[in-house]
């Protein structure tokens, strides 16, 4: 049986078709083995997202070609798509696949197997105007399932290699999405996470369809408990979009809203298509509809040119609108986008200071946003054991509202819907107390049937 090891650096949405890429090789008879064993074939899953995502992805290339300098390599993914020339000259790369033709992969490897002649198999990826489908059918991590809906996007924000890695906004089939996530929930999932690219842009290159058409079809899944959105626009946060999610009783108190700065003149230079007015509109109309949401974002920070005064907006907007945890990251230079050459790069120290300011701020906000739920049942699913402390019994698994939970549970209780008292809400876990587990209506059905 031949084997094959895989290594994915970056995004969910590189984990997710890594699944994909991996159900290709299953169907061909392969087998799978750690990265860290000697294998037939290495698929390696690049990202390109900065510059130390190429150097990361270069170093794990390396590593595959020193464990079995017989091994046929392959590298697919971010970098791939942008620099192939630069990995095809890594001595010991054999086959080389962007972010499309993944189905190819295959086929190249019985071709270099024959001809022992490098391939180079990325296209123009700009001219892609079609969603390359990919089936995920079960993920090995038994719990959260990812169900990647779109690909590409068509912002160009100044910061962003993206659109050049991943090409231009493309939806996935509606009817490939419903049957995708019917087969998921039959797998076992109780939650699907959409994810894509510009996940949020769903349906805006199809006729009479939308995100929101989406999410009420969504909602007639059976045995579908929970629909989490895993990253949205502001200005995708339509109306209908708000309305639909406050109707749903499936999407989840949770949406992922990337703010990258909370200054006008920032967003501007980054290419942002909204004002933080609009912002700050969206999320008071959401959190009307909404009460109790749980709004989660992106800053960069230290963006070229940012001041003192331009960072204190930023910092004040998040306080006052108390958003529930945020990602923060200094700026970093990616070659080939437009903030890469602008002047008045901003200095380490400054960018470093300012990344602790708001760390700070996120963990008081993390704190203050779970304290209202100390003393309420919630729904969690339990995911994984406490790592940390192995032999307690404890396990973590996060609510609806994306609140993360220790709670004492058993094995079998993993991926279920389990209800838990907040005993002592805290950052970043919530200590839980075990209620009971919730049964499914079907589950009863069977065992009375």
């Amino acid at each position: 049986m031949p084997t094959v090891a895989f290594h994915t650096l970056g995004c969910k949405v590189n984990h997710y078709e890594t699944e994909a890429i991996w159900q290709l090789f299953k169907e061909e008879g392969y087998e799978k083995v750690e990265y860290e064993q000697t294998s037939d074939v290495y698929v390696i899953n690049t990202c390109t997202v900065t510059n130390t995502g190429d150097k990361k992805s270069r170093q794990v290339i390396r590593r595959a070609i020193r464990k079995n300098p017989d091994a046929v390599i392959c590298v697919t993914g971010c970098y791939a798509q942008t620099s192939p020339a630069e990995i095809m000259a890594i001595p010991g790369v054999d086959i080389v696949v962007g972010t499309q033709d993944r189905t190819k992969m295959i086929g190249y490897i019985e071709q270099f197997k024959k001809e022992r002649e490098p391939i180079n198999g990325v296209g123009n990826i700009m001219k892609s105007r079609v969603y390359e489908e990919l089936d995920v059918p079960a993920f090995t991590d038994r719990t959260r399932a990812s169900l990647k809906i779109q690909e590409g996007c068509n912002n160009f924000c100044t910061f962003c290699i993206i659109p050049w890695a991943r090409g231009l906004m493309r939806s996935r089939d509606p009817e490939e999405v419903i049957k995708q996530a019917t087969q998921l929930v039959e797998a076992g999932y109780k939650e699907i996470v959409l994810t894509g690219i510009h996940t949020g842009g769903y349906g805006e290159d199809l006729k009479d369809y939308s995100l929101a058409r989406l999410l009420l079809d969504l909602e007639q899944v059976e045995g579908l408990k929970r629909i989490r959105i895993s990253s949205i626009e502001a200005s995708q946060l339509t109306d209908e979009v708000i309305d639909v999610i406050d109707r749903s009783e499936k999407v989840v108190r949770h949406l992922h809203i990337p703010l990258q700065s909370g200054s006008n003149t920032v967003l501007k230079r980054m290419r942002r298509k909204y004002t933080m007015e609009f912002f700050a509109e969206r999320l008071d109309r959401l959190k009307e509809a909404l009460p109790g949401l749980a709004v989660t974002s992106d800053v960069i920070v230290g963006f070229p040119g940012e001041t003192e005064e331009e960072f204190q907006e930023t910092f004040d907007f998040i306080a006052n609108h108390k958003f529930s945890e945020l990602h923060v990251f200094p700026y970093s230079k990616r070659t080939g986008t437009p903030a890469a050459r602008m002047d008045d790069q901003v200095d380490e120290e400054v960018k470093n200071k300012r990344v602790h300011r708001l760390i700070e701020l996120s963990n008081q906000l993390a704190k203050e946003y779970a304290s209202q739920f100390e003393g309420e049942v919630l729904e969690v699913i339990p995911e994984e054991r406490d790592k940390e402390n192995p032999d307690s019994g404890m396990y973590i698994g996060y609510t609806d509202n994306y609140l993360k939970v220790k709670v004492k549970a058993t094995e079998e209780m993993i991926g279920k819907i389990v209800k838990v008292k907040i005993a002592k809400a805290g950052y970043p876990y919530n200590e839980g107390e075990f209620v009971r587990v919730v049964e499914d209506e079907a589950m009863k059905q069977v065992v009375n049937g």
